[in-house]
C-alpha cells in the first residue's frame, strides 16, 4: 500500500473514531501538513464517505450522517473484540434474529486483510466453551430496537404479547429498562391502565407500536433488580419460609435476588452475634431446596412448608450413610 494511500484510510479511521478532529491534530497524526489534510478529505468525499466540516474555534472535520455505511476499519483488537462480542452474544442467546450475528462475523472476516483473518481463526479455532450455547428463542430485533427507543425517550407504547398459555393480547404498557438475564431479553415497566408492575419478556412480544404523551420513570429505580426481585415474587406452587443465620452476603451466594427474599427477622442477633434473615422462596419443586441449604452451610430453621423439613431429614440422612460406607 502507497504512503498516501495508507494515510488516507488512516485519516478515515480517526474520523470513524468519533467527535471534531482540528487540522492541526490530524495533520500531526498524519504526519503531514494541514493542505495536505484537506485534500485527503477530498479524496474521502469523492468516494461518498460523508466528511463534513465543522467552522469555529474548535471546528474540524467529522463524519456525517450518511445514506451508504463508509467503510469499516478494525485494527488487530478491536476485529477481535467484535468477533468475539458476535460469537459470545450467539451462544448466550442474547443477538436478536436467528442468524444475524452469524451474517454480521461472516461479513467481518470477509473483508479482513488475510493476515488478520488467519490470527482471529486461530483464536477461534482454540477457543472452548464450559456452558451449554444458548437454547432460548432471540428477541426479533424491531421489537427490541422500539422498546429501546420506547425506554430512551419515555414513550408509551402499545405491544402485542404471546404468554405462556399461547394466548395473545393488546396492551398499553410503560417501558422502564430493558434486561439481559440468563439468556433472554425482558422489558419492564408499567401497566397504566391498572396501575400496576409488569414484566415480559422480548421473545413473547409480536410487535411494538409507539403510543403519543409520555411518562416518568421513578426515582432510583434499578430495572435489572426489579426483574430479579419479580423472579422471587412470582406465583408457584410452593410457598417457602426460612429463617437462616448469616449476613446477607453470605446467603446471597446461594440465594441470589431472583430466587429468594431476603429481610431481618425482629430477633436482632445469634449467640455468636451474627445476624437471622428471613428468607421467602417460591418454587415448583423442594427437591433443589435440601442440597442447596447443605451447600450454604449456615444455621436455618425452616418455618414452612412440613414437605421442605422432611426432604431435608432425609437428604441428611442419605449423605450421612454415604459418609459412612467404606
Amino acid at each position: 500500500m502507497s504512503r498516501p494511500v495508507g494515510r488516507v484510510l488512516t485519516l478515515l479511521e480517526l474520523l470513524q473514531s468519533g467527535g471534531t478532529r482540528t487540522v492541526a491534530e490530524l495533520a500531526d497524526r498524519l504526519g503531514v501538513d494541514g493542505r495536505t489534510v484537506r485534500r485527503y478529505v477530498d479524496q474521502l468525499v469523492d468516494l461518498d464517505v460523508p466528511v463534513e466540516s465543522v467552522r469555529g474555534r474548535y471546528g474540524g472535520y467529522r463524519l456525517a450522517p450518511g445514506t451508504a455505511l463508509p467503510p469499516l476499519m478494525f485494527g488487530d483488537d478491536e476485529a477481535l473484540a467484535v468477533l468475539l462480542g458476535l460469537v459470545a452474544g450467539r451462544r448466550a442467546g442474547l443477538t436478536p434474529g436467528d442468524t444475524a450475528s452469524e451474517t454480521a462475523a461472516a461479513k467481518i472476516r470477509r473483508v479482513l486483510p488475510a493476515r488478520l483473518a488467519r490470527r482471529l481463526d486461530t483464536v477461534l479455532d482454540s477457543l472452548a466453551f464450559t456452558g451449554e450455547p444458548g437454547v432460548f428463542a432471540a428477541p426479533d430485533a424491531e421489537v427490541l430496537l422500539a422498546l429501546a427507543d420506547a425506554v430512551r425517550h419515555r414513550r408509551p407504547v402499545s405491544l402485542r404479547y404471546t404468554d405462556r398459555k399461547d394466548r395473545r393480547s393488546d396492551r398499553r404498557f410503560h417501558a422502564y429498562g430493558l434486561v439481559a438475564h440468563a439468556g433472554r431479553w425482558y422489558v419492564t415497566g408499567v401497566d397504566p391502565e391498572i396501575e400496576e408492575d409488569r414484566t415480559f419478556r422480548l421473545d413473547r412480544i409480536v410487535t411494538v407500536r409507539p403510543l403519543t404523551g409520555s411518562f416518568e420513570v421513578p426515582d432510583g429505580l434499578d430495572p435489572a433488580e426489579r426483574v430479579l426481585t419479580g423472579f422471587a415474587d412470582a406465583a408457584y406452587r410452593y410457598e417457602v419460609t426460612l429463617r437462616i443465620q448469616g449476613t446477607v452476603e453470605q446467603v446471597r451466594t446461594r440465594l441470589p435476588a431472583s430466587v429468594a427474599r431476603l429481610e431481618e427477622c425482629a430477633a436482632a442477633e445469634g449467640k455468636d452475634g451474627e445476624p437471622w434473615l428471613r428468607a421467602e422462596v417460591r418454587a415448583e419443586r423442594l427437591d433443589w431446596l435440601p442440597p442447596l441449604l447443605a451447600s450454604l452451610d449456615r444455621p436455618f430453621v425452616i418455618e414452612r412448608p412440613d414437605e421442605l423439613r422432611d426432604l431435608v431429614t432425609e437428604f441428611a440422612d442419605r449423605m450421612a450413610s454415604f459418609a459412612r460406607r467404606a
